[in-house]
């Protein structure tokens, strides 16, 4: 993994940090000199008039405000530059293999997938907790969806071409990233935009009151310039604002409802609308984000200002928390009447692009964790997808979830239907492993990713695994009965003609050795009749025999172990043949069995 452009990035970081500090302090004493001056202004005006006095004070208010907005645009930077040095130390984090602090995705583990379970695709230590860029849970769902089904072929390459390209630009990702922290974009957040365009139109939107949102702005607004004039009494005018109070208070409570569904979610809109700028601005060739960028715009509108739209709207609605500036213009302009109205014309003109936007987003996001992948990874590769059944051959095949230092890599090869590779090996001489390396590999393959080899040319076949069989005290399901109804599945798959690859790990084990040697010899003869691809690993030497009666479908493979003594050397290299050497006997001495 590349670590210095992470450092480097450190250093850049903190200088910029530094520069927008001074900045926002610069801006902040300007701001208190500009308040000073527009009442010191309007003191020595007032001699030569109200009007003087006024215009002054106002001239002067507009550069405060002005000043006031670009602090908070100063502010925000900071945050971004802030989330991004956050980033870049945890890349470094993640360098040295420490990650399991990070989101696990445990949340989108199914209770019955053909692999996930069993391949560490999610949970600690995981591959989705290695791998994730994403800062919005519709990111995360997505790409935990492309970790759990494979994609078609053409999919892939549009992946893979999109990922390359993605890759080198690592300050325009980590700061999607960072705009992403701002606040965390929720599904919940989607679901209430999506209920609300997706609602009937509001009965405020008649012509009636189409008409009543015009009509009583302006006799308000005319009674009061007469009431300041002295030409309307103020009996008469306060009556008439009373009256309108009341009359905008019954408009109000029958809106809360629609004000109660949309609350809360400003600052996700805050955090939309920059994700939306910055993927718009990008400049790409890739044909499938190129595309994805198309969507974010209706028309010559693109999402940001859609979404900036929707926020100021709602900003505007938010002004009833504070009841001297609400009560005031929403007597005098009927105000909440004028945001349903606003936020109806929204809904028409958009409702078509929700779907859309919120897509675009999680495609970007799941793109960019790849994209991660490959700049950390230089050295993996980008498989080649064939057309015909039953290909997987690799080189340097490892487990990308193994250290750089640690990690062995292997060769592997298997083509056609049928096969069926057997793997033996003494305990712990990494047999496990390598099934998963395999089953690991193949996921990230069909995903659209790099992978953790120097080449490796596969099928499109979704894996099925049978390695962590785990009892279950609430279905009353014995691990030997769940086992079985994971081979059933299998076996349906496999009789069904479907393109799988099935990695299966010591099958059969809840049942006595006559039994479990007999019931796997009988799987191994019915995978080969179905044409079946398959990788299995196994304690029972007698299995290898079978490749005497099937020479062209069975092919033995081992992992050995080196005795010294009482000590075990492991070199996790696989070789072809039957295992010959065993340990078992010596590690049940190491923890004081008498053998």
């Amino acid at each position: 993994m590349q670590i210095m452009p992470y450092q480097e990035r450190i250093n850049l970081l903190n200088d910029q940090l530094r520069k927008l500090k001074r900045n926002r302090n610069m801006v902040g004493l300007a701001r208190l000199i500009v308040l000073l001056s527009a009442f010191s202004g309007a003191w020595l005006a007032y001699p030569h008039g109200l009007n003087w006095t006024i215009g002054v004070f106002v001239v002067i208010m507009a550069v405060f405000l002005r000043l006031v907005a670009r602090s908070a645009d100063l502010q925000q930077e900071i945050h971004i530059v802030e989330n991004m040095l956050s980033i870049n130390k945890e890349e470094l984090e993640i360098a040295a293999h420490r990650y399991t602090d990070r989101r696990d995705g445990a949340g989108h583990l199914p209770p019955n997938h053909s692999y996930a379970h069993d391949l560490d695709i999610f949970g600690r230590a995981s591959l989705f907790q290695y791998i994730h860029r994403t800062t919005s849970e519709q990111g995360d769902q997505l790409l935990a969806d492309w970790l759990l089904k494979p994609a078609t072929t053409e999919e892939i390459r549009k992946r893979q071409e999109s990922v390359k390209e993605l890759a080198p630009q690592i300050a325009w990702r980590q700061e999607l990233q960072a705009r992403g922290m701002l606040n965390r974009v929720t599904i919940a957040t989607e679901e209430k935009i999506r209920a609300f365009v997706s609602s009937d139109h509001s009965p405020f939107t008649r012509k009636t009151w189409r008409l009543i949102r015009v009509l009583i702005p302006v006799i308000m607004i005319s009674l009061l310039v007469l009431n300041i004039l002295g030409i309307v009494h103020n009996a008469l005018f306060y009556g008439m604002v009373f009256i309108a109070f009341l009359f905008s208070g019954y408009i109000s409570k029958r809106i809360m409802a629609e004000y109660l569904r949309l609350n809360r979610i400003t600052g996700e809109m805050e955090s939309l609308t920059s994700m939306f700028a910055h993927i718009e601005g990008l400049s790409i060739q890739s044909a499938y984000l190129k595309k994805r960028q198309h969507a974010l715009y209706h028309g010559t509108v693109p999402a940001s200002g859609a979404i900036r739209k929707f926020r100021k709207i709602l900003d505007r609605m938010d002004l009833r928390l504070n009841p001297l500036v609400f009560i005031p213009l929403n007597t005098f302009l009927l105000w909440d009447l004028q945001q349903i109205f606003a936020l109806e014309k929204w809904k028409t003109v958009y409702k078509i692009k929700i779907n859309e936007w919120f897509a675009t987003l999680a495609a970007f996001e799941a793109i960019q964790s790849f994209a991660a992948l490959h700049t950390n990874q230089p050295g993996w590769c980008f498989p080649e997808i064939r057309p015909e059944h039953g290909v997987f051959s690799a080189k340097g095949l490892g487990h990308p979830l193994i250290p750089g230092g640690k990690r062995v890599p292997n060769d592997f090869e298997t083509l056609n239907v049928p096969q069926l590779s057997l793997i033996t090996g003494s305990n712990m001489a990494g047999k496990s492993t390598f099934l998963r390396s395999i089953g690991i590999n193949n996921v990230l393959a069909l995903a659209g990713a790099p992978v953790c080899a120097e080449s490796l040319t596969l099928s499109n076949m979704r894996i099925m695994s049978s390695m962590r069989i785990a009892d279950n005290l609430e279905e009353s399901t014995s691990t030997f009965y769940a086992e079985l109804k994971k081979l059933k599945t299998i076996i349906d798959a496999v009789k069904q003609k479907e393109k799988v690859f099935l990695l299966l790990d010591e099958i059969l084990r809840g049942t006595n050795s006559l039994d479990r040697h007999t019931g796997s010899a009988a799987l191994i003869q019915q995978l080969i009749r179905e044409n079946a691809v398959t990788v299995m690993a196994t304690h029972d030497l007698e299995l290898a025999k079978l490749a005497e009666q099937y020479p062209t479908a069975i092919h033995n493979y081992h992992f050995d172990v080196q005795v010294e003594g009482t000590e075990l050397y492991f070199d996790y290299r696989l070789k072809n043949g039957i295992c010959t050497s065993l340990n078992a006997s010596i590690l049940m001495k190491k923890i004081g069995i008498d053998i």
